[in-house]
């Protein structure tokens, strides 16, 4: 990519989408092009379509999708399956449609089967049976990861696929009921502190509420109460954690320094399992982040595990020596990393 490229990033105002138009603009590039959802629907073929027509943009980052925690993703299940193919389908197509020179199509880890050995190889995708509760999910990154390698090998396109492990990072979302693990915990414990110090002005702004004895009835709702958190399964499952500012600059590394060819051996009969991992090979249980942000906090409740509430998959750890054999490995460590997010989420 030269720095007055034209770049199109799908899906800028998302945890990873935003840290990739930081970067971008950090490192210069000057021709960025982005869209709301409400100016330009993904879903809808038609408008995709006349986007890429008048846009022409020469490199894209698929970032745009829908996401959600363990309960959003068993809950919404067609629209997880529904929305995400359907932006897959027309952003991946409408590239190869008009000349994009290269792609980088943002997926997940949970595309791996629920028993897959720790860690997680790319060898590994497709080999048993996937995570119930984000098999809808899964399944869509899947088809993304297969339809870019299969444009590739058909049409001799440039399209890379990347997944990411568990993000967090600015922008995150802290949705009490549709955010990931590591913000809800932020805001929950952080709340229950506000609650047990009878900081009610600050927990109406936060909740946006009017009236605090309704705002704790919402709270509680949620585990969240003066003396306690509730948190989901027994603390014991184990994940992988990479601050979002870190995948940016792994995508933006990858998109200025290596191609689809990079991504396979040339002695392979079958070319497949192209896509990369991207995380920091190191793990950690939910008891123990729960504690580590309780600590950060300063937190001095109680943190109760709901045993009769699910755990989703045990482990989840990315093994990512070919993300470092490329030529990149993360900065920013856990601690670090919650405490700065914690910042900002305050600050916000």
């Amino acid at each position: 990519m030269n720095k007055d490229s034209k770049i199109y990033i799908a899906g800028h105002r998302g945890l990873v989408g935003s840290a990739l138009l930081e970067n971008l603009q950090h490192k210069g590039y000057s021709n960025i092009i982005t869209r709301t959802h409400k100016e330009l629907d993904l879903t809808d073929q038609q408008k995709v379509a006349e986007f890429f027509k008048i846009e022409k943009p020469e490199y894209v980052f698929l970032a745009a999708a829908k996401v959600g925690g363990i309960i959003a993703n068993n809950v919404y299940r067609a629209d997880f399956i529904y929305d995400n193919m359907m932006i897959q389908n027309n952003v991946i197509h409408q590239s190869y449609a008009n000349k994009v020179k290269k792609l980088l199509f943002l997926g997940s880890t949970c595309i791996y089967p629920k028993m897959a050995p720790q860690p997680m190889k790319e060898d590994y995708l497709l080999t048993d049976t996937l995570e119930y509760t984000n098999e809808p999910y899964a399944i869509a990154k899947i088809a993304g990861i297969k339809m870019c390698e299969s444009y590739n090998l058909q049409h001799n396109t440039n399209f890379i696929s990347v997944m990411p492990t568990n993000l967090y990072g600015p922008n995150d979302n802290f949705d009490l009921e549709k955010s990931h693990v590591l913000p809800a915990l932020i805001r929950k414990i952080h709340l229950s502190k506000l609650l047990s110090e009878g900081c009610y002005d600050e927990v109406l702004a936060d909740t946006g509420l009017s009236n605090i004895e309704e705002a704790k009835t919402y709270l509680s709702s949620f585990g969240v109460s003066e003396t306690s958190v509730e948190i989901w399964g027994t603390g014991q499952p184990r994940r992988e954690f990479l601050w979002s500012k870190d995948m940016a600059d792994a995508c933006v590394f990858i998109m200025e320094n290596r191609d689809f060819k990079d991504t396979f051996s040339e002695n392979q009969k079958e070319i497949r399992n192209t896509h990369i991992n991207i995380g920091t090979g190191q793990d950690i249980s939910i008891k123990e982040l729960a504690e580590l942000i309780k600590g950060i906090i300063g937190y001095k409740g109680e943190l109760v595990f709901n045993t009769n509430k699910p755990d989703g998959t045990l482990r989840k750890l990315t093994d990512v020596s070919k993300l470092n054999g490329l030529g990149w490995k993360h900065k920013m460590e856990l601690k670090e990393g919650v405490q700065t997010m914690y910042n900002w989420y305050v600050n916000q």
